[in-house]
């Protein structure tokens, strides 16, 4: 176990939800409820001298009047009201407090930033930690804690600190459709007292948490920070997504978490000098979280690509070539084992593999597969899964079935790095039973439980393929 102050922190024996509600649209409803549903098992009080009864527990008029001992607090008070409830959690012996309560120093007004200074100060004079403010707090499924509905119950491996309590919430809901599931996950808004070094040292050593991500605006203390980070970075991944690189963004991150941004420039060096990775969106940083997740190391740019038609193949051939990846050419001594085989068009195949060549003959895009996935000519496969327009209901049903037990079996019985391709749809309601797109979505779903990296384009594998030989190249 770690010896971080947060470690005792992040395993409260109770919570107090100050400024609970038995409104459900209010923060103080969805805190308590969120408690109950997630399963928490130390004691829940809800605070609120208006109530007496929230989400069937009983509800106490102050922090004082609760009988037993309070180790955790989120507030959901007006920000007028935090200073008496820092006194209150002080008189009660509390050691953190999670402050989801908003317009501080973000708001730009004078008056609100020396709240915030004074909510620092009463906060050191009791000995309390604290979360935010203006931030949604904690997403811990081991303990049964979290800020959002529908977040995965079970534990994963992934660690996360955001700024940004919506984006963070985003990113979980896109994450876990990929089959990524996390070990904590901390919103901490304007970072008053607990900070991203805070959080980077405390996840550096945990057990729990395997790779770490972060989402940034600004930090407190740039030579801190560069220092956990490479100390981190020289540990696990750590997957940083600076926000704010342009000067309407900068504007927008004044108003959001009162945050000092610096140029992206040296934003860029700094995470490459420490051994980060960085990410150019939400979406770069969930295809980077799943490819450290299910893929071995990934040591070279030689790729294989098959399961394409000609437009397909010709297009992530461009894709990969553009970020950095060698589409290699079959080797003649590829070619003459094909030509063992027995295969007529053993002259013809090359990579990419043109599934359209392939059609009618007795290799598959799986043989081919197989065969780049025991040879050295390649580093990793790209493969590609899709509903072909030629194919009625059964047929494609029974193929792509197979499909996905073969994608999984190359998975289990070689080492290769193998990215596969479903593509994502989006549409209207209309269209959500047609039958090709369920298929794919099952055969999405099996690919996932059996730890498979999938993405929804090529050139989404391609970028974070690319990324992680970056990666692993450094550390060598």
């Amino acid at each position: 176990m770690s010896a971080h102050p947060l470690e005792e922190i992040l395993h409260p024996k109770s919570i107090a939800v100050v400024g609970a509600s038995g409104k459900p649209a209010s923060a103080g409803y969805n805190f308590t409820e969120r408690l109950l549903e997630y399963g928490y098992k130390g004691k829940i009080y809800p605070v609120n001298p208006k109530y007496s009864d929230i989400c069937g527990l009983k509800v106490y008029p102050s922090l004082k009047d609760i009988p037993g001992s309070v180790d955790y607090v989120i507030s959901c008070v007006p920000a007028e009201e935090v200073l008496s409830m820092i006194d209150e959690c002080g008189q009660k012996g509390v050691k953190a407090v999670h402050i989801f309560t908003a317009r501080f120093s973000e708001t730009g007004r004078k008056e609100a930033a020396e709240l915030e200074q004074e909510s620092l100060r009463r906060a050191r004079k009791w000995g309390i930690r604290l979360i935010g403010p203006n931030c949604l707090g904690l997403y811990y499924p081991r303990e049964g804690i979290t800020f959002g509905y529908s977040f995965p119950m079970e534990p994963g491996s992934v660690g996360v600190a955001s700024q940004s309590g919506a984006g963070v919430a985003l990113f979980i809901h896109a994450a876990r459709l990929r089959g990524i599931r996390f070990s904590k996950v901390i919103s901490y808004g304007n970072a008053l007292d607990l900070n991203e070094c805070d959080f980077l040292e405390y996840f550096t050593p945990d057990s729990e948490t395997k790779i770490i991500l972060l989402y940034v605006e600004g930090v407190k203390d740039g030579k801190r920070f560069f220092d956990t980070l490479s100390q981190a970075a020289a540990i696990k991944p750590v997957i940083i997504l600076k926000g704010g690189r342009g000067d309407s963004a900068k504007r927008t991150i004044a108003s959001h978490t009162a945050s000092l941004t610096s140029p992206m420039k040296v934003w860029e060096a700094l995470i490459k000098q420490a051994g980060a990775i960085y990410a150019e969106n939400f979406d770069e940083m969930v295809d980077l979280a799943v490819s450290f997740s299910y893929l071995p190391p990934i040591c070279g740019p030689r790729v294989g690509i098959a399961g394409g038609g000609g437009g397909p193949s010709v297009v992530a051939t461009d894709e990969c070539e553009e970020v950095g990846l060698d589409v290699v050419p079959i080797s003649q001594e590829f070619r003459e084992e094909i030509k063992r085989k027995g295969i007529s068009i053993w002259d013809w195949v090359d990579n990419p593999v043109d599934i359209s060549i392939l059609g009618g003959s007795d290799f598959t895009t799986l043989d081919m597969l197989e065969m780049m996935a025991r040879s050295h000519s390649f580093d990793l496969l790209l493969t590609l899964i899709f509903d072909h327009p030629f194919r009625q209901y059964k047929a494609l049903s029974a193929a792509l079935r197979g499909q996905a037990k073969d994608y999984i079996k190359i998975k289990r019985e070689t080492s290769m790095p193998v990215l596969v391709v479903v593509p994502e749809k989006s549409s209207g309601l209309e269209e959500y039973d047609r039958w090709s797109w369920r298929i794919l979505g099952e055969l999405r779903t099996k690919l996932i439980e059996a730890g498979v990296a999938i993405y929804p384009s090529f050139k989404r594998a391609a970028i974070a393929a690319r990324k992680l030989i970056d990666y692993y190249q450094a550390r060598e």
